[in-house]
């Protein structure tokens, strides 16, 4: 089965019919797994107009030849966010009228064989520190004005998966983080106000362009997940141990409703020991991976500090535990 393939079993809430898939919403490690280094970031932006353009084509081609040696099964696009620090972008960054140019880009450069995943914020989330505070006031002082910024957040967001679609993204994911390691940002009121049908709405409309649907959320959303599940989207990535997320009882609750995206924690693949990692891939394989809807990863992006020799443990235990037996 190709890996592409593999993840739309998964996100169709059916068995692939060899392995779990993998992917991660961001991998920092294309550069500890070729000799050639992207180009990205700093080192992009001083580039010119004539060798951005053999950047990005080169870029796409180390990121799909890394996919196939290692075993992810999807790719998510060079996102155009976000500052680490003011000015200094992100590790994996582009500009984000770039960004959009690579899609495609990364598009041909994986054929049929790797799915494709861009990003697409269409709902509310929690805010910034800069304007954290404003917008708390704003809930309870100025509700509709959350509304109009709810309804212009989507337009954006739809507008984004319209040309993601037009570009041959096989899935959307929205980074929208809506809670943190003690719980929900928004409350049930705001949550049905402000963010649920609009969520729904996202859902069924990238369903019916040809594309899977994924949410990205940190933090502990227990008290949202039945919700989140009814949705209509297709899956849910991050499911924080951080937080007190344990995948394997989340598959419990909601399994065959959403499918599940992780949750290996950042922690342990930095820290080790590899047989740690080996025998937390096999505990999730095990309570996750019956059925479908699992695909295999980091709760986050998986950063430069983590060991090239631990992510290839986890991919390798993935591929001894992840495997359905017909």
């Amino acid at each position: 089965m190709k890996p592409r393939d593999r993840v739309f079993a998964a996100l169709s809430l059916t068995e692939p019919d060899d392995l779990v898939p993998v992917w991660e919403i961001e991998f920092h490690l294309f550069n500890a797994f070729s000799r050639e280094k992207l180009v990205i970031s700093q080192d992009y932006i001083r580039l010119t107009e004539a060798g951005r353009e053999r950047a990005m084509r080169r870029n796409a081609e180390i990121m799909v030849d890394v996919a196939k040696r290692i075993g992810l099964c999807a790719l998510s696009n060079i996102g155009p966010y976000w500052e680490v620090a003011p000015g200094e972008p992100a590790p994996m960054w582009y500009p984000p009228e770039d960004s959009e140019r690579f899609l495609p880009i990364l598009r041909k450069a994986a054929g049929d064989d790797i799915f494709i995943m861009e990003w697409c914020q269409a709902m509310l989330l929690m805010p910034e520190a800069d304007d954290y505070l404003e917008f708390a006031y704003k809930l309870f002082d100025t509700p509709k004005e959350v509304d109009q910024m709810a309804r212009d957040k989507y337009k954006k967001g739809m507008e984004i998966a319209r040309r993601a679609r037009d570009a041959g993204a096989d899935g959307l994911c929205a980074a929208c983080d809506i809670a943190d390691t003690k719980g929900m940002y928004f409350s049930p009121e705001q949550m049905d106000r402000f963010f649920l049908p609009y969520l729904r709405d996202w859902g069924r409309e990238v369903a019916a362009m040809g594309m899977k649907s994924i949410l990205h959320t940190d933090g502990n959303i227990m008290d949202a997940l039945d919700n989140i599940a009814d949705s209509g989207i297709n899956g849910l990535q991050a499911i924080d141990p951080v937080a007190h997320m344990d995948i394997v009882e989340v598959k419990r609750r909601v399994g065959g409703k959403i499918a599940l995206c992780g949750n290996i924690d950042l922690g342990l693949l930095q820290n080790g020991p590899i047989p740690a990692i080996e025998e937390e891939v096999k505990r999730i394989c095990d309570g996750c991976k019956t059925g479908g809807g699992f695909v295999l990863g980091a709760t986050n992006a998986v950063f430069t500090e983590i060991p090239a020799e631990h992510y290839l443990a986890m991919t390798a235990a993935g591929r001894q535990f992840g495997r359905y037996v017909r």
